[in-house]
């Protein structure tokens, strides 16, 4: 018998990114209250990540404006979350669920009342894509938008207040081009002694990691009273190919271990009225939605950027006395991966840790801390190759 042949390996494409604009209309104004109901016209740009078993992680960032009320309306959103699809005949049908925060002019309240500036936001509903060749489609869509919006009492005491009637929730119409490019590298098989091909295991690994904050900065949120200091584990799974040179994977994360340490005590926007004096409180957090891009990989050195969304709960109210025991909480990061061995990383980043309670108190001080933070990444398996 001869010796079998050694196969070179092969590859076949990845699934196809989705990236989309076009028109968009909210069905009122922030402001429109009984009788005063004014549509606000925009726009909607998104991208949606390479499918895993039709699921996909998607970006979306929209913006509207008009008038209503004697009063300008301007509002923008940057919202992520899941959409699940499928294909019937030719029409790609989809889903999704999305959640992130809104930006508003200050004057948006009838007659220019001041008002709330940003507000967390929900987006859910779905579409169907029908193709107009081999990279594009045309989308409709609709959806059902939630804001938590309520106006203040004034810009020097920005209390808020619920007036009757105000809206919180939004019918969300778009339609535009779909482009559907493959940016992706190709899926590698590796090839077997015996013939035919067998998928190389999925990439995944654990990260022990801490999260301390520095300092503070005003984004999506009031206070910066309050220090943070969290730690947990991170679970990283290679799930979406790659983009712009760099691997995707899915983020899920578990902290057990939370300490905010705030004021003694505050006002209802999270400033001290108690000097320097200062508590301690304990709490836990889960982000179950997130993305790591990861260059270089196999390299010694690997630049990475991470986004998670997830809550987190305290023992006592978390910022001020007024507010809440659970928050919404949402991490950006960049930083620097460095091999250890075959089997452990060194990770080091500085972050954005945002935390507020989305209104679901009237009071909402939330924070934007800047943080530094190391880890320990354990790679699953049977160990790496290719260094």
């Amino acid at each position: 018998m001869s010796a079998p042949l050694a196969l070179g390996a092969q590859s076949q494409e990845s699934a196809p990114f989705q990236i989309y604009g076009g028109f968009s209309e909210l069905t009122n104004s922030f402001n429109g209250l009984p009788g005063s109901h004014q549509p606000l016209n925009g726009w909607d740009a998104g991208v949606a990540f390479p499918a895993w078993h039709n699921l996909r992680f998607k970006i979306d960032v929209s913006g509207f404006n008009g008038t209503n009320l004697g009063a300008q309306q301007n509002a923008y959103f940057i919202m992520g979350g899941g959409q699940y699809e499928r294909t019937f005949h030719r029409e790609r049908f989809f889903a999704h669920a999305l959640f992130g925060d809104g930006g508003f002019n200050r004057n948006w309240g009838p007659n220019g009342l001041p008002g709330d500036t940003a507000s967390f936001s929900v987006l859910t509903g779905g579409g169907v894509d029908t193709p107009v060749g081999k990279h594009f489609a045309i989308r409709l869509e609709g959806d059902m938008q939630h804001t938590n919006l309520a106006l203040i009492q004034s810009e020097k005491i920005p209390v808020p207040y619920r007036v009757p009637g105000l809206p919180n929730y939004f019918g969300r119409f778009s339609t535009g081009i779909v482009w559907i490019p493959r940016l992706g590298n190709p899926v590698v098989l590796s090839s077997r002694p015996e013939g035919g091909y067998q998928k190389q295991p999925v990439e995944s690994e654990l990260i022990f990691e801490s999260t301390n904050s520095f300092g503070h900065y005003h984004v999506f949120a009031y206070t910066w009273w309050s220090y943070l200091n969290v730690a947990g584990i991170e679970y990283d799974r290679h799930s979406w190919g790659k983009f712009i040179g760099a691997r995707m994977d899915y983020v899920a994360e578990i902290l057990p271990v939370a300490i905010l340490r705030q004021p003694s005590v505050t006002d209802d926007f999270g400033d001290p009225i108690s000097g320097k004096a200062r508590t301690t409180i304990a709490g836990l957090g889960i982000s179950p939605i997130g993305l790591r891009l990861l260059w270089r990989d196999h390299k010694n050195w690997k630049p990475y950027y991470t986004i998670k969304g997830g809550m987190m709960a305290f023992t006592q109210k978390a910022l001020s006395s007024y507010a809440s025991y659970e928050d919404f909480t949402l991490q950006q990061a960049v930083g620097m991966q460095f091999r250890l061995n075959d089997r452990l990383d060194f990770r080091a980043g500085i972050s954005d840790f945002h935390f507020s309670n989305a209104f679901i108190v009237p009071n909402n001080p939330g924070i934007d801390e800047m943080a530094y933070s190391g880890g320990l990444s354990y790679h699953l398996g049977k160990g790496r190759t290719g260094y």
